[in-house]
């Protein structure tokens, strides 16, 4: 059954592309196709410049009476993406059933204005006030010259994203009530980050925890395997109880340790069983890159470096792996973080505690292009995308690379891509040597079949252990992973992106059975923002 809100949809409204913002970044660029607009003649000169006021407010105004009055068709003429528009528009009064539209506007700030709506939902006798806020930026249109209404689709409402609609009907999955590990009652209004895991876990196992379906607004996603996110409830559902994986007291953590970083995400597992405690983000997107992100995780890829360096009897934790101040891989030079004192003795037990960058470029030449591959594959279940977590994930990415890039990506850069749950899953591998696939739902709970890998022998587990717990007692973690008390251990990371002024933060660490793994988008050096993320989950022992 697809899912989502049964509704009779009018014409191609669910083919609709309106617009947004991917993974990552806000990369908007104003339509030039469709600068239609309603006014000047062909006779006119083309107009140049920022709109001015007045021109801000008649097409605030034009475009506000047209929407308010349901006609789609000059609504969508009044933006700088006409075709685009109009089958939102129309979805809005026909699928989604919204009546009664008034809209007030606010001041505006230059050619940004913003406005409240207020309307009534409507379906088969049941109906419900609606009332949101959202902004809107009048700009130049490029051929016309006209001043027109910026498209963007959470002008419509503020929650909707490129391929989004609206909806409403009978929803396609009874509500659930998500329980923790405890039988702790999980809500978004207590957890905000779970909000789109819950829609998620609705989606897929709504119906299996046995309630019944309501009546609701909801936005409809493009993908036809991601869930609804529902805006407003007409009639209630029953809910069904869905057991999940999560400590509401490591998901509190977590929830408060994100919020002092913006654009951070950090996941925690239970190394000996593989369930996933506690998964929170704090982005301007809402995206769940917790689970979902693909970006270098930097120097924690170290620990996946160190063990095939161990795994392939290249060298050992007390073996030589020297610290120069540069290292060439096929022409491309490699360095350290600034202020970082070379040392041609170093052990990799040291070279992993400082991470140093070098130590692990000069052993590229001793590996196979797939050696990384190999051993992020068969012993930590990466990259093979075949994890059932219960909700969509990234399993991870490490391609053999050739070239520079078979360096760069042992030290986790060139083309290598993991999210905070997969470096989480590294370390809960490194520390058990069993490679469990993370779940947030029981695997009882629907019998999927779970990703499986060799995992790694008691040696380079004992090994790993010991060069982590020396990160995180006097190498570069042991700042953000002080006082912290039990067996411990962490790696830090930090990943440069291309256009990026500053490095993204990485950080993953242990404490007894406790694994998780912090991002923190241009957060600087990994013990700076994602050090004290992960050591406040880490804290609360699960």
């Amino acid at each position: 059954m697809r899912k989502g809100v049964k509704a009779t949809v009018i014409g191609s409204v669910f083919a609709v592309m309106v617009g947004g913002a991917g993974y990552g970044a806000f990369n908007i660029v104003s339509a030039v196709n469709g600068d239609s607009g309603i006014g000047a003649s062909d006779a006119e000169a083309v107009r140049t410049g920022p709109p001015s006021g007045d021109e801000v407010e008649e097409t605030t105004e034009k475009f506000f009476a047209a929407w308010e009055k349901g006609q789609a068709a000059t609504a969508a003429a009044l933006t700088n993406n006409e075709a685009v528009a109009e089958p939102l528009f129309t979805a809005y009064g026909q699928a989604a059933h919204i009546t009664g539209v008034k809209i007030t506007p606010g001041a505006a700030t230059g050619a940004t204005v913003p406005f409240t709506v207020k309307a009534t939902v409507s379906y088969e006798g049941k109906s419900k006030p609606l009332t949101y806020r959202s902004t809107l930026t009048v700009v130049r249109g490029k051929t016309t010259g006209k001043a027109l209404v910026d498209w963007q689709p959470s002008v419509v409402h503020p929650e909707l994203q490129r391929g989004d609609t609206l909806v409403t009907g009978e929803a396609a999955s009874p509500p659930i009530e998500a329980v923790d590990r405890d039988g702790t009652v999980l809500t978004e209004d207590e957890y905000p980050s779970l909000g789109p895991i819950l829609d998620e876990l609705r989606g897929k196992y709504g119906e299996q925890a046995g309630g019944t379906p309501g009546i609701e607004l909801a936005i409809r996603h493009e993908s036809a395997e991601a869930a609804d996110t529902s805006l407003l409830t007409l009639a209630e559902g029953k809910a069904g109880r869905l057991p999940t994986t999560l400590s509401a007291s490591a998901q509190a953590a977590a929830e408060k340790a994100v919020k002092d970083h913006a654009e951070s995400s950090v996941v925690a597992v239970k190394p000996s069983t593989g369930e996933v405690l506690a998964v929170a983000n704090n982005r301007e997107d809402g995206f769940n890159a917790a689970f979902l992100g693909q970006l270098a995780p930097g120097s924690t890829m170290k620990i996946v470096s160190a063990a095939t360096l161990i795994d392939n009897g290249i060298t050992d934790m007390n073996g030589p792996a020297s610290c120069p101040d540069e290292a060439v891989w096929q022409s491309q030079t490699f360095h350290n973080i600034e202020g970082m004192d070379p040392n041609e003795n170093a052990t990799l037990s040291e070279s992993f505690a400082r991470s140093c960058n070098t130590a692990f470029v000069k052993y590229a030449d001793e590996v196979e292009v797939d050696s990384l591959t190999r051993e992020a594959e068969d012993r930590f279940g990466l990259g093979k995308d075949n994890w059932k977590v219960g909700v969509p994930s990234f399993d991870g990415r490490v391609p053999a690379s050739g070239g520079p890039d078979t360096a760069a990506n042992m030290i986790g850069q060139g083309q290598v891509q993991m999210s905070p749950l997969n470096m989480a899953s590294v370390t809960a591998t490194s520390i058990t040597g069993t490679f469990r696939q993370p779940v947030i739902v029981p695997q009882k709970l629907d019998g999927r079949e779970l990703a499986s890998a060799r995992g790694l022998s008691a040696e380079t587990v004992g090994q790993l252990r010991a060069m982590m717990n020396r990160t995180a007692t006097s190498g570069t973690a042991a700042e953000a992973m002080s006082g912290l008390t039990g067996s411990v251990g962490a790696k830090t990371g930090s990943a440069e992106v291309d256009g990026q002024q500053t490095s993204n933060s990485w950080f993953t660490g242990y404490r007894d059975d406790i694994a998780a793994a912090a991002m923190t988008e241009e957060g600087g050096h990994g013990g700076d923002a994602a050090g004290p993320i992960v050591a406040a989950v880490l804290r609360t022992g699960g």
